[in-house]
């Protein structure tokens, strides 16, 4: 009798990253943030106002009203800019701050994916117009994003949906699988934080990037794959982890860091 052959694992049907500290070291709205500034949508007095309201959201451990600060902030930045303006920046801030940040062991695994023929897309909270840029560039299949409402070409200042964030962003990617035809129990993610639990918890493979305290608890009590790409880089410590109420503070310091250098 001919002994049996060791099967391969079954190839994953799409893989799903994370934006923020795991395929990019950092915040990609604090460069977004960057971008805008330096060409003048808002002035540093703005912007040290937006400090002091984050500080005081942090204080007092609201980190829902912080979120929903950074979301109207951005809103405002945007209306009544064309989107192609708003697309042609991303373009720009890609390459001036956010190319160096990509993370290249987790570009390995998306890279991984491709050459296995599934899908593998960017999920994120940050504006779908820079997600879009990223994945483009990354060569990855497709990205989802926060969505800001536009007329006629034009930002409205208001968005369309939620943020792509937490349960909205597992309920994005449920939606995407579905038009797909993909079997979640056969797909991967891949986040580094425990905001993310519910995109997490429903693919049949889970990943953990450089994984918050949180994340990384919850990961080691449910057996779920650990990856470490964590090079200290000077702009990891701007990360904002928005789950707990050190995320404000931390916001707060990463506008404190673009005010002195717009100063």
């Amino acid at each position: 009798m001919a002994p049996a052959r060791a099967t391969a694992p079954d190839p994953c049907v799409a893989a799903f990253f994370d934006l923020d500290n795991t395929v990019v070291r950092g915040a990609s709205l604090f460069y977004f943030a960057r971008g805008l500034h330096a060409r003048g949508f808002f002035s540093s007095r703005e912007l040290r106002g937006f400090a002091r309201r984050a500080v005081h959201f942090a204080l007092r451990g609201e980190v829902h009203g912080h979120l929903l600060e950074v979301r109207e902030l951005a809103l405002a930045f945007v209306a009544g800019h064309s989107t192609a303006e708003i697309r042609a920046i991303g373009e720009e801030v890609y390459e001036e701050h956010v190319e160096a940040k990509v993370r290249p062991g987790v570009r390995v695994l998306a890279d991984r994916h491709l050459a296995q023929g599934a899908p593998v897309w960017l999920v994120t909270a940050a504006p779908v117009e820079l997600a879009d840029v990223v994945a483009r560039r990354l060569g990855l299949t497709g990205a989802l994003g926060t969505v800001a409402e536009s007329v006629d070409g034009v930002y409205t200042g208001r968005l369309v949906g939620e943020p792509v964030h937490g349960a909205a962003k597992a309920a994005a990617v449920r939606a995407l699988a579905e038009r797909s035809g993909w079997d979640l129990a056969r797909c991967a993610a891949y986040s580094d934080s425990a905001n993310d639990l519910p995109l997490l918890s429903m693919v049949g493979r889970p990943v953990a990037v450089n994984p918050d305290r949180s994340l990384r608890r919850h990961a080691a009590r449910h057996g779920w794959e650990v990856r470490e790409f964590r090079g200290w880089h000077r702009a990891a410590r701007w990360t904002v982890r928005a789950g707990t109420a050190g995320a404000a503070g931390a916001a707060a310091l990463v506008l404190a860091g673009l005010v002195r250098r717009a100063a």
